[in-house]
């Protein structure tokens, strides 16, 4: 979870936990986040093997982690919003989205990325089922995480 197959990778990742990340671990204290990330990493990481079990490509990289955290927000802020670049043609805007409906397309996306690369012997490059697999760890596991709005923090 701690390499990278790149500096896109790596600023990609940075800028999802840049967005999403800081909110996640206000909600469950510095501890408990860096709990919640390797687990939701480990669960990721666990779904990638169990679709490619004789895989001797080299999984690297925290996108199954990101989509845990990526997860958790989706259950922690259901209502809150993102800008969002829209790039359509020559028309570029800044818009505001829904959270629910940022998330929600970029987990469509991975999950139909991961079933298309299905038909397909050979590892893909990109992990898909890992970020399925974190992305629904972080929203179960989210809840056992979690602390209430107003709970005081312990470090």
């Amino acid at each position: 979870m701690f390499l990278h197959g790149g500096w896109f990778h790596v600023l990609g990742n940075m800028l999802y936990l840049w967005i999403f990340g800081d909110n996640v671990e206000d909600r469950l204290g510095h501890f408990k986040y860096l709990i919640f990330y390797l687990l939701t990493g480990y669960v990721a990481t666990l779904s990638h093997v169990l679709l490619y079990p004789l895989s001797d490509v080299p999984l690297i990289g925290a996108s199954g982690a990101v989509a845990g955290i990526l997860g958790a927000y989706l259950i922690l802020y259901p209502r809150a919003r993102v800008l969002t670049l829209v790039i359509l043609f020559v028309f570029i805007q800044i818009v505001s989205i829904p959270a629910v409906v940022f998330l929600g397309i970029w987990f469509l996306l991975q999950l139909l990325s991961g079933v298309a690369g299905l038909s397909s012997q050979a590892v893909q490059g990109v992990a898909f089922w890992a970020h399925v697999g974190g992305f629904i760890a972080g929203m179960l596991l989210v809840v056992l995480f979690a602390r209430r709005e107003g709970t005081p923090r312990y470090y």
